[in-house]
């Protein structure tokens, strides 16, 4: 495995954030939105804002990404967060990146005493799910969507 850091995301991580987000926007067949980007960030940016990153650094080198929201739930009374979105450079991947990731977000739900963390994937994402599936069974759940096409 590589020597990897796993730490808040700062200001100066913006330009390597915005790569590994672009290819993670991609790999979901969607192409990146610029003012969505921009939106992103910097809600990440604003501590009031219930959304926030952790990155993966090797090397010097941001080599993954985690975005993650704490949320309200109606079935718990702590706060609930889910990682919304989590990347590992290609070029970095299979060196246990990603598992180093949850990892702290574990830890982090355990120390603030969150009563959950959750994620989601899509069903034929098979090498993230190999990965997924070491920390808990597949929850049996499926997800319904409707968008609004009226919305940016």
């Amino acid at each position: 495995m590589i020597k990897v850091a796993i730490r808040p995301v700062t200001a100066l991580d913006e330009p390597r954030w915005r790569e590994l987000w672009d290819a993670y926007t991609r790999f979901y067949e969607r192409e990146p939105v610029e003012e969505v980007t921009r939106h992103t960030w910097a809600r990440i940016m604003d501590e009031h804002a219930p959304v926030y990153a952790i990155v993966a650094e090797s090397g010097g080198e941001v080599v993954g990404i985690a975005n993650y929201l704490l949320h309200e739930s109606t079935s718990a009374l702590a706060p609930v967060c889910y990682l919304q979105d989590l990347f590992v450079d290609p070029a970095a991947r299979t060196r246990g990146v990603g598992g180093l990731l949850i990892d702290r977000l574990w830890e982090l739900t355990r120390a603030n005493g969150w009563s959950r963390l959750y994620w989601q994937t899509r069903e034929n994402n098979y090498r993230a799910r190999a990965l997924y599936d070491r920390y808990t069974p597949h929850s049996g759940f499926l997800r319904y969507v409707l968008s609004n096409p009226d919305a940016a």
